[in-house]
């Protein structure tokens, strides 16, 4: 998929435009960014926005996050986190004493 962001109003204008004219290359609008399908057609879309706005419009290639793609010890410490008994401890508190990754620790490792 291709996120198309923008930092202008002409920008946001007409990637509001194209969205409502392409529907079917839209996987998903956010006022000022949009998913585009990581398609052809995708691309010519986001492409032209980018001609016409330059660097009022910033496009990446982004990917589904799947759970599964995060080490397991990384999602164990999220289910337990979130299944906590005081939902205002934050969590380097939590982790602390715990078999749990600190958060200087997660901070550090790429996924």
């Amino acid at each position: 998929m291709l996120l198309v962001v923008t930092y202008s109003r002409a920008a946001r204008r007409d990637l509001r435009n194209v969205c409502r004219a392409h529907e079917d290359c839209v996987v998903r609008q956010f006022g000022r960014a949009a998913l585009f399908s990581g398609t052809e057609f995708g691309a010519f879309q986001a492409l032209r926005l980018h001609e016409k706005h330059r660097l009022d419009v910033q496009i990446e290639h982004v990917e589904p996050f799947e759970p599964t793609d995060v080490p397991k010890h990384v999602r164990e410490a999220a289910k337990r986190y979130e299944a906590r008994e005081e939902p205002a401890t934050p969590y380097e508190r939590f982790a602390s004493g715990r078999d749990l990754p600190e958060p200087d620790q997660l901070r550090g490792v790429d996924l």
